[in-house]
């Protein structure tokens, strides 16, 4: 029996004595490292399955062929165990579980009623706490910041912040517009105020709510143009036209779809290679629009609702926006029940929502999602805007045994042989991770500065931090790869590194003198010829991206460095000498600091154009730091 048969043989027997009972498990690597956290309903038959001699996806071989341990949670019920799996998944963000990321945000208009003169801010992600109203989402085209400012303004709302309303001892000019009634300075009671607040927010409700609103306006621009105060009558009659436009969409041009006002309505379609789920807000009685997420299926270890279930939680978990009063899922009735006790026991009983399943009156909305997220995931690949072709081709051109998910790329800046820096910059699943991305000072060698030593640097720096990337990607062609290669051989480091390289027709155009368009190349070790990027479009994206990326954010830091290395000079060291003035004195310094030494404190005010007392610094500076 081979070492790898006898760890399964372990591994099943281990699977084989837990309970039937529900809950979690944590599959882990030699190094103790969670890989995979699931959920079962009879941990003793899920878990078994992976280590028996079964049918199993290349996924979940590749898998199980790195776990060489794993622990168990056993929860009450199956609800519970969701939202442990949900749990253990953000606190340990493990290789091989998907991670939801929101592909869009929508606005908001949120009131915050603690504090004692509220007014309205614009905002895409609300916070849940106590005391605060939103109003929204609104969509795309709703131009909802104009309506706010203008909404503010016809109500004479306060639009300054905290710091300024607590600061300010005399009204701005907006009070002398009349556009704010200049709360700051008692200039209006907290009851008046908050009652134009009300009338304010009838607006942002809508139907018969909204017409009251615009009713009291009218009755004041009447007002106004009886008392001849036609100026101010007019301001409110344009502000009466500018939400017009807002005010007809929200209670004169609605589409019903339910008698319930606000619901979430999620779906999925399953292609041969994705999984899309498509998302539709209605909001007030009317769509809103929609929300679109893609999995690759072959990230999937369980079955295609359990996932989803587990995608609807990471959703509203991580959501700081409001839940609706109810929530469709394309489930069926004992799962949407499960998804609904795991989600109250994720968000807090308080919040209010029911979920239901995708049937009666519900249907229609469910399979039009469902179409929405099959046209999506059709266009997404016609367009060669998925990542997953050009990842895999990444994958066979390095003969890996998956996918490879985390890319990092390296790029190194200098100038003039000073200030040398380095950036790193990473991708998930394609898409850029701005979080994750660094940069590095590097030395500045006495011999001076090549890229070999500086390459050579930034590795040594990086392998000494877990976990690494699947791919290495250098800017630059085989020598820079070699180096990165060789590094990563002497600490024992298998991870595979290429090079991304233009090549040029070095053959001119003598009637322009011009060179022949570049192609982006791969440069791949124990590989004779580079790839052509251009071959493959989706690989090309992320690979020219990503060192175009590397590019800016190495150079960011690197001017930064050298314009502080530029403007360093002994002055800096000269006590009591600020920013400024130190600024004013370097432009005026003609003069070796030796010759400065010579001269007295007056020379010195009258030469640098500077206080006495900054003469003096300078003078006693000098004085005692010159021979």
């Amino acid at each position: 029996m081979s070492l790898n048969e006898q760890i399964m043989a372990e591994l099943l027997a281990k699977a084989n004595s837990l309970p039937k009972s529900p809950g979690c498990y944590l599959m882990k690597d030699k190094d103790e490292t969670i890989l995979y956290v699931g959920k079962a309903k009879n941990l003793k038959s899920r878990v078994s399955s992976y280590f028996n001699k079964s049918a199993k996806s290349a996924k979940t071989q590749i898998l199980v062929s790195k776990v060489l341990d794993f622990d168990f949670i056993i929860t009450n019920s199956e609800a519970e165990s969701y939202v442990l799996e949900n749990n253990l998944i953000k606190d340990n963000r493990p290789k091989y579980n998907i991670r939801l990321k929101d592909d869009k945000s929508y606005p908001y208009v949120q009131v915050n009623k603690s504090h004692e003169y509220p007014k309205l801010d614009y905002v895409r992600r609300p916070k849940r706490k106590r005391g605060v109203e939103l109003f929204g989402p609104y969509p795309s085209g709703s131009n909802i910041s104009s309506v706010m400012r203008t909404i503010t303004k016809a109500f004479s709302l306060r639009d300054c912040s905290d710091w300024d309303f607590s600061s300010r001892k005399t009204p701005c000019i907006l009070y002398q517009m009349n556009q704010c009634s200049a709360p700051c300075v008692n200039y209006i009671s907290k009851e008046d105020y908050n009652k134009d607040l009300e009338d304010a927010l009838k607006v942002l409700r809508g139907n018969r709510n909204a017409k009251k609103a615009v009713g009291l306006l009218e009755q004041r621009m009447i007002q106004f143009a009886e008392e001849e105060k036609f100026e101010q009558a007019a301001m409110l009659r344009d502000y009466i036209e500018e939400l017009r436009p807002f005010l007809e969409r929200s209670f004169d041009q609605k589409v019903e779809f339910l008698n319930e006002k606000n619901v979430d309505v999620f779906s999925c379609y399953k292609g041969d290679k994705e999984l899309d789920i498509s998302l539709y807000m209605i909001r007030q009685g009317s769509l809103l629009g929609h929300k679109s997420f893609n999995f690759y299926i072959e990230d999937l270890f369980d079955e295609i609702s359990e996932e989803v279930i587990l995608f609807m939680l990471q959703y509203y978990g991580q959501s700081s926006e409001p839940l609706p009063e109810t929530i469709v899922a394309d489930l069926d009735k004992e799962k949407s029940k499960n998804f609904e006790s795991a989600l109250k026991a994720t968000v807090g009983e308080s919040v209010k929502f029911n979920v239901v399943s995708g049937e009666g009156k519900y249907k229609n909305l469910v399979e039009a999602a469902k179409q929405h997220a099959q046209e999506s995931q059709r266009v997404r690949i016609e367009n060669q805007e998925s990542e997953y072709s050009g990842l895999h081709k990444l994958k066979d051109l390095l003969g890996l045994g998956e996918r490879p998910r985390v890319l990092e790329c390296y790029d190194i800046a200098i100038w003039q042989g000073k200030s040398p820096t380095a950036s790193k910059v990473v991708f998930h699943d394609g898409k850029p991770d701005k979080k994750s991305y660094r940069h590095y000072h590097l030395k500045e060698l006495p011999e001076g500065n090549n890229d070999f030593a500086m390459m050579k640097e930034v590795f040594e720096r990086r392998i000494k931090k877990r976990p690494l990337p699947d791919v290495f990607i250098v800017d630059g062609g085989v020598a820079q790869v070699n180096v990165a290669v060789k590094v990563l051989k002497e600490v024992g480091v298998e991870v595979p590194v290429v090079g991304i390289a233009k090549a040029r027709d070095l053959k001119k155009n003598f009637r322009s003198s011009s060179i022949s368009k570049s192609e982006e190349r791969l440069i791949i070790q124990n590989r004779s010829n580079p790839y052509i990027l251009n071959k493959c479009p989706s690989l090309f994206r992320i690979i020219v991206q990503m060192r175009d990326e590397a590019h800016r954010f190495s150079r960011r830091l690197h001017h930064k460095a050298e314009k502080k290395r530029i403007f360093k000079s002994w002055i800096d060291e000269v006590p009591g000498i600020g920013e400024s003035t130190k600024k004013e004195i370097l432009k005026k310094i003609t003069s070796p600091k030796e010759d400065l030494a010579k001269m007295n404190v007056k020379e010195l005010m009258d030469l640098l154009g500077i206080q006495e007392r900054h003469a003096k610094a300078i003078y006693e500076f000098l004085r005692a730091n010159i021979d």
